[in-house]
């Protein structure tokens, strides 16, 4: 298998979310057949969907794998599952949140994955944090990550300092 470059958005609002989100990262570096390669800085984001909510620590990562991506998808979920996330509300608290944003090149869309997330272009609180990361990136439709940048406005996300 040859290896990919993959991008992780994270995210927590329980249970110590920053902490949550840290130890997620190590956490990345040690699914079998991958490699962190690096990640942003953290921020702080408003909550979307409810707003009687606290507000998300949130953060991108970027990963080599030789892993498939619904295995990587798996390997995710087990990630969330070993930080006790539950999936109750859509869009609701949570203590950690890994989206497979990016996999390579690929545009995949099955039942269980879609790749790039749909969100993706919409969402500050991972454009800002990809853009830490690399902010040359090109997504699989030709669209640039410096061109969604500027279609969407930094509110509601702030960078967190001392980290």
């Amino acid at each position: 298998m040859t290896r990919v470059t993959a991008y992780i958005g994270l995210g927590s609002n329980l249970e110590t979310p920053a902490e949550q989100v840290l130890s997620a990262l190590e956490e990345l570096d040690q699914i079998p057949a991958t490699k962190l390669v690096q990640s942003s800085r953290l921020y702080g984001s408003s909550p979307m969907g409810p707003q009687d909510q606290p507000d998300y620590i949130n953060a991108a990562a970027a990963i080599t794998t030789e892993l498939e991506a619904h295995d990587l998808l798996d390997q995710l979920q087990a990630i969330e599952n070993r930080h006790l996330r539950v999936r109750q509300q859509r869009w609701g608290a949570r203590t950690l949140d890994l989206d497979l944003l990016l996999y390579g090149q690929r545009q995949i869309q099955t039942e269980r994955l879609t790749v790039p997330h749909r969100e993706l272009p919409n969402r500050s609180f991972v454009l800002y944090p990809l853009a830490d990361i690399d902010p040359n990136l090109t997504l699989p439709s030709g669209d640039t990550l410096a061109s969604l940048l500027q279609q969407c406005p930094k509110q509601g996300i702030w960078p967190l300092d001392d980290n």
